[in-house]
């Protein structure tokens, strides 16, 4: 029997325990939060599989995969106890700084033998799958861009908010040396016209403090130049420095990511473009839920820590989410991927 833990019970985390219980893999759920809330409210539709659990918790989290969806600042700790206990884990985050801070636990996990899957939500996870299989077309790759649009909660609106004020870490390779070292840059600056897949359409995007091109940058350790930039409007720039101004939407709307990949094959330069669109907390939760299924399954291709890029086979995994209803784009406007 398959029991899964999911900490968080926010707009992604209460739709993948909805996802893994309509999944053959799992058994059953536990769902835990610090707001009583907001567990009445995810488990009024989750049925007798599902069990919930008030803060304050037990010490011991009996589960074969631990998904972790929580707040930013709770994912380092839930990382150490699951590597403790042994315990696979799938982290919905976006935040860099926190981010960066677990994946100093790479060594820890990768001695423990533990699957840990970082980024496994729109953007980073499905942005980063995309990246690895548009890479996997290229004979050599040479720049990857992330762009993206909308949030999924209160909580990933928060992360957004405050990642436009801070700086933001492009991976650039010096074409003199040829010595690859992380350029900082003033969130909210470099504005580029994205355009994103129907029907969210063109988009002014921004640097700002996103963690796709660390998780890239380790998965594709050629590629002389790696970004990311984040949808954002004139308000959002100004008032990124501040406290928000009103308390973000229980869910976004509809969001966006892109990815486009320039590389060489066949001795000629190239470029593809692949995207998807989704409500972003919806995405999250069929990124996630789908990770929970290959963990349980032995399909992970990395026995420690890892972003989605590496973690798992990308066409096979662009399959699964297409069945879940998340289905990718190419520039050219094809909904199917070769």
């Amino acid at each position: 029997m398959n029991r899964v833990a999911v900490l968080g019970a926010g707009a992604v985390g209460a739709r993948v325990a909805r996802q893994l219980l309509s999944s053959d893999a799992v058994e059953q759920v536990l769902l835990r939060d610090i707001s009583a809330e907001r567990l009445a409210r995810a488990s009024r539709s989750l049925g007798d599989r599902c069990r919930v659990e008030h803060h304050p918790f037990s010490d011991s989290l009996e589960a074969d995969v631990v998904v972790v969806s929580t707040p930013r600042g709770t994912h380092l700790e839930a990382v150490i106890e699951t590597i403790a206990a042994r315990r696979p884990a799938v982290l919905v985050g976006d935040g860099l700084a926190e981010t960066i801070a677990v994946l100093r636990r790479s060594g820890d996990a990768a001695r423990a033998g533990v699957p840990i899957a970082v980024g496994s939500g729109f953007g980073p996870g499905m942005s980063c799958v995309l990246a690895a299989h548009g890479a996997s077309w290229f004979d050599e790759v040479e720049e990857v861009h992330v762009a993206k649009v909308g949030t999924g909660g209160p909580a990933c609106a928060l992360v957004h908010h405050r990642a436009l004020s801070r700086r933001s870490y492009d991976w650039r390779v010096d074409d003199g040396s040829g010595a690859g070292d992380w350029t900082r840059r003033t969130g909210g600056s470099g504005r580029e016209l994205a355009w994103f897949p129907d029907p969210v359409g063109p988009r002014d995007c921004y640097r700002a403090a996103l963690p796709d091109p660390v998780l890239l940058h380790h998965a594709l350790p050629t590629v002389r130049r790696i970004t990311a930039r984040v949808a954002a409007t004139r308000r959002d720039r100004l008032t990124a420095p501040l406290p928000m101004l009103s308390p973000p939407h229980v869910e976004g709307g509809m969001g966006a990511v892109r990815v486009e990949v320039r590389g060489r094959r066949n001795d000629a330069s190239d470029v593809v473009v692949l995207g998807a669109t989704e409500r972003p907390a919806v995405a999250a939760a069929a990124v996630a839920a789908t990770t929970v299924e290959w963990l349980l399954a032995g399909r992970h291709r990395v026995a420690g820590m890892a972003g989605m890029a590496e973690m798992v086979e990308p066409v096979a995994f662009l399959s699964d989410l297409a069945e879940r209803g998340l289905q990718a784009s190419i520039f050219e406007g094809e909904r199917a991927l070769s």
